[in-house]
């Protein structure tokens, strides 16, 4: 029983701490663009530049 007496304060500072971090989170717009971030791994990244001028050299040898 002497555990209740630590665990629910506790529980009670986590809960403030995830509210204070959700209205965070609300207020520095972090909720509002929800489109992108689901097609960003649909997107093809481009090639870079110096290993495709690699891939080049060594076919030209």
């Amino acid at each position: 029983m002497n555990v209740l007496v630590v665990l629910i304060p506790l529980s009670i500072l986590v809960l403030i701490g995830a509210g204070v971090a959700f209205f965070w989170a609300i207020e520095h717009d972090q909720f509002e663009d929800l489109e992108t971030p689901r097609l960003l791994p649909l997107l093809d990244d481009p090639a870079p530049a110096d290993s495709a001028a690699s891939i080049e050299d060594d076919t030209a040898r």
